[in-house]
């Protein structure tokens, strides 16, 4: 089974002098890898990737343990069922994996899930457009940490009350919180992440387990995720406006 925020939601930085000092001062070394992205429909799609020489609007899925396919677009690119696919990031960098097959119900090709990387961190600039996959890890400097097992998370402050939120790339949205035995809604909350006070701020109760922040937050930092040392790195970027 694939995870319920599939059918949900289903670093080179330019600034100026005046935008702060950038969470790494030096230039992406061999061992990294830049895939860029789009941002379609608030999901970072990347645009670099296929398989088997097919491209499809496969998503960056943060919070996805392995990595999953449309079942109509793999039957159409032919790949094996049950077997091992070559996923092709990038010109120069590959990755072998056995992904699962569900109906993404037209939100996606694939959803390209942690197994990609491996032990690797993985950094998300919203603003550049990249997705950097990096084997040296996380760099700590000027960033907020959190350490997490199981789905990569982050704690979040919801009315002065502080929480644990699943860093879910596969969310449109701002933060979506449990909804309990209440029908689905949505609702004004005072939000804060990582000393960043977002004031009041829309966001969504539904079907979710537990709470899940989303593209519209995450989009105002630059993000690392390190899945070996289960790490998060949140750096808020000056470049855009809360």
């Amino acid at each position: 089974m694939y995870s319920k925020s599939a059918l949900i939601a289903i670093c080179a930085l330019a600034l100026c002098a005046s935008c702060g000092t950038l969470p790494w001062n030096k230039a992406p070394d061999a061992d990294e890898v830049n895939l860029a992205f789009t941002i379609q429909k608030n999901l970072l799609v990347i645009s670099t990737a296929s398989v088997q020489g097919h491209r499809g609007r496969f998503v960056f899925g943060s919070a996805e343990p392995r990595t999953v396919f449309d079942a109509t677009f793999a039957h159409s690119a032919g790949m094996p069922a049950g077997g091992p696919v070559v996923v092709q990031l990038s010109e120069k960098e590959s990755v072998t994996t056995t992904p699962l097959f569900a109906d993404l119900r037209g939100a996606a090709d694939a959803i390209l899930g942690a197994d990609l990387w491996g032990k690797r961190a993985v950094s998300v600039d919203y603003v550049s457009g990249l997705v950097t996959y990096q084997k040296e890890g996380i760099h700590p400097e000027s960033m907020t940490l959190y350490r997490f097992s199981g789905e990569p998370k982050i704690n979040v402050a919801v009315d002065g009350r502080t929480i644990p939120a699943i860093v879910d790339t596969t969310s449109p949205d701002t933060l979506v919180l449990p909804r309990g035995t209440a029908a689905a809604h949505r609702a004004k909350v005072s939000l804060a992440v990582a000393d960043t006070n977002f004031g009041s701020i829309d966001v969504a109760y539904g079907d979710v387990t537990a709470p899940r922040v989303g593209n519209r937050v995450l989009s105002k930092f630059l993000v690392t995720i390190d899945y070996g040392r289960r790490e998060v790195g949140l750096w808020r970027d000056p470049r855009t406006r809360l």
